[in-house]
C-alpha cells in the first residue's frame, strides 16, 4: 500500500464520520440539485442534447492536433502568441517569462482549475508576486490558505457563519456579516486590484478552432476584469478543452450551465480572439494562450480512459458520488476529485501512486448518469481496476485471495462444500479486516439458495 492510500485511507475515515462535515454538504448540494431540475427544463430533449455534445468532442478528441494547430493559426493571426508546453514546470516557467518582460508586480487570476494543477500561486508568491483570486469561492479559499474543495464550487465546504467568521478574523468584518454583506465587501476590497494590476490570469472553458478564440463562462463578472483591466492577459488551458467552431457553443454553454449550476446560462459569457485591435477602446495590449499537457497525452493513450478528456468540468458527478459526497474533497488529495479525478488522476499523475483512487468506487453508475457529455464514468473506474491488476500493481494477498475466490465461486461442488461452521469461521478470518469495524460480518446460513431451491422443487 502506497503512503498517498495510507492517507486516503486515513483521512476518509476521519470525515466521513464528522457530522458537522456532512451536514453542510448536504445543504449545500440540496440546493444544487433543486437547481438543476430547474435548469434541465430548458430543453425538450435533454438526452439527445447530451448525445449531440458527446459526439462533438468524442470527435475533436480523436482529431486533436490538426484543429490546434487552426486555433494557434487563427489566434495568431488577430495578435495573440500561443505557447505550447509538455508539463507544469514548462509552463510556469513560460508564464514567469511573461511576468518577468512584464515587470509585473500584481496578478488578478479568475477561477482555473488548471492553475491549481500547475501551484501557480505558490509559484508566483515564491518570486514575491502578489496574486489574487477574484472568483468569490477561490477567493474565500486562499483567504483561509486551502485548495479548493470541488472544481466548481470551491468553498463548498464552508457554512455562511464559517465564513463570516473567517472575514471577520482576516478582514475584521463583523463577525455575523451576512453572505450579501460579505460579498459586497469582496468587489469593494477586488476592484482596486483590478485597477493596480499587471497581469491578468484566466483558464478557459472552450478553445474555439474556427474564430481562435477562447470561450469563458462566469457569474460574477470577475473573468471580464481580469482581463479587460491589466495590460496583459494569459490563458492558461489544458489541450483537451478544444471545440471545433463557435456555432457549438449554443449547445455546450447552456449544458455546462444547466449541469455545472442549475442556470439556463451563466451570466457572463465571453468569447475572447486576441489582444486590443485598433480602433477598439478596451482589452490587454498583449495576449498569450499557454496550452498545457501535463500528462494528458498519457490518458489519451488509453484506448477507453480517453473519453474522459471529453469532460467539460461541470462538476455534476462530484455532486451525486455517494463517495465524495461522504469523504469530500480534500481527502483524495488532488486537484481533479470525485469521480471523473479518480479515472484521470491515476493517468495524469501515475497509476502506482493514484490507482487506489479508482477503488474508492460504489460504482452505482450515478457519474456517468448525469454526465452531460455521456462519459462512461464508472466503466472507465472499472478499466483503471483491471489495468491495475493487469500491471500487478495490486498486493500479493489480494491476488491469490481473488483468485481462489473466483475458483470457488465458478464451481458449484466448491461452493457446497464445508459445513456453515467453516465458512463463517473462514469470512471471520479471512474478510473481518476489510469488512471494518462498523458493519458486521453477513452470517453464512446453514443451506444455500441453490439447495433451498432443490427442496423447493
Amino acid at each position: 500500500m502506497s503512503e498517498l492510500q495510507r492517507k486516503f485511507l486515513k483521512d476518509a475515515e476521519k470525515i466521513a464520520f464528522d457530522l458537522e462535515h456532512r451536514k453542510i454538504i448536504k445543504f449545500n448540494i440540496s440546493k444544487y440539485d433543486q437547481a438543476v431540475i430547474d435548469g434541465k427544463k430548458q430543453f425538450r430533449d435533454i438526452d439527445l442534447a447530451k448525445k449531440r455534445a458527446a459526439n462533438l468532442k468524442h470527435r475533436m478528441i480523436n482529431d486533436l492536433e490538426k484543429h490546434l494547430i487552426e486555433f494557434e493559426v487563427n489566434f495568431e493571426k488577430r495578435g495573440g502568441k500561443v505557447i505550447w508546453t509538455q508539463n507544469k514546470k514548462e509552463a510556469n516557467k513560460e508564464i514567469l517569462a511573461i511576468l518577468k518582460k512584464a515587470k509585473a508586480t500584481t496578478v488578478v487570476k479568475s477561477k482555473s482549475m488548471l492553475t491549481e494543477e500547475l501551484s501557480l500561486n505558490d509559484v508566483l508568491e515564491k518570486k514575491k508576486i502578489e496574486v489574487f483570486e477574484t472568483d468569490l469561492g477561490e477567493f474565500i479559499v486562499q483567504v483561509a490558505g486551502e485548495k479548493p474543495y470541488h472544481i466548481v464550487t470551491p468553498a463548498m465546504h464552508k457554512s455562511k457563519e464559517d465564513i463570516a467568521k473567517l472575514f471577520h478574523e482576516k478582514f475584521n468584518t463583523p463577525e455575523t456579516a451576512t453572505p450579501g454583506e460579505i460579498t459586497s465587501f469582496v468587489r469593494k476590497y477586488m476592484r482596486q486590484k483590478f485597477i493596480k494590476a499587471d497581469v491578468g490570469i484566466t483558464g478557459a472553458n472552450f478553445l474555439i478552432a474556427d474564430v481562435g478564440g477562447i470561450g469563458l463562462t462566469e457569474n460574477e463578472g470577475n473573468g471580464i476584469m481580469s482581463f479587460s483591466f491589466p495590460r496583459i492577459h494569459i490563458v492558461v488551458v489544458g489541450i483537451e478543452k478544444l471545440i471545433p467552431s463557435i456555432n457549438d457553443l449554443h449547445l455546450l454553454w447552456p449544458l455546462l450551465s444547466t449541469f455545472g449550476t442549475g442556470q439556463n446560462v451563466t451570466a457572463y459569457n465571453s468569447i475572447v480572439s486576441g489582444p486590443m485591435q485598433e480602433g477598439e477602446t478596451d482589452g490587454p495590449e498583449e495576449m498569450y494562450v499557454v496550452l498545457i499537457d501535463n500528462g494528458r497525452t498519457d490518458v489519451l493513450k488509453q484506448e477507453r480512459q480517453r473519453r474522459a478528456m471529453s469532460c467539460i468540468r461541470c462538476g455534476a458527478c462530484l455532486n451525486v458520488c455517494p463517495i465524495y459526497r461522504n469523504i469530500g474533497g480534500f481527502t483524495y488529495n488532488t486537484v481533479y476529485s470525485g469521480p471523473i479525478g479518480s479515472v484521470i488522476n491515476p493517468y495524469l499523475k501515475g497509476l502506482s501512486e493514484y490507482k487506489h483512487l479508482s477503488f474508492a468506487s460504489s460504482l452505482c453508475g450515478k457519474c456517468t448518469e448525469v454526465c452531460p457529455v455521456k462519459i462512461p464514468i464508472h466503466e472507465l473506474l472499472l478499466v483503471n481496476r483491471n489495468d491495475a491488476v493487469k500491471k500487478g500493481l495490486t498486493s500479493g494477498s489480494e491476488r491469490f485471495i481473488y483468485k481462489n475466490m473466483k475458483k470457488v465461486l465458478m464451481k458449484r461442488k466448491l461452493m457446497n462444500m464445508g459445513g456453515r461452521k467453516l465458512k463463517n469461521t473462514m469470512l471471520k478470518q479471512f474478510f473481518s479486516k476489510s469488512w471494518g469495524p462498523r458493519r458486521d460480518m453477513p452470517v453464512i446460513q446453514s443451506k444455500s439458495f441453490n439447495q433451498l431451491w432443490k427442496n423447493k422443487n
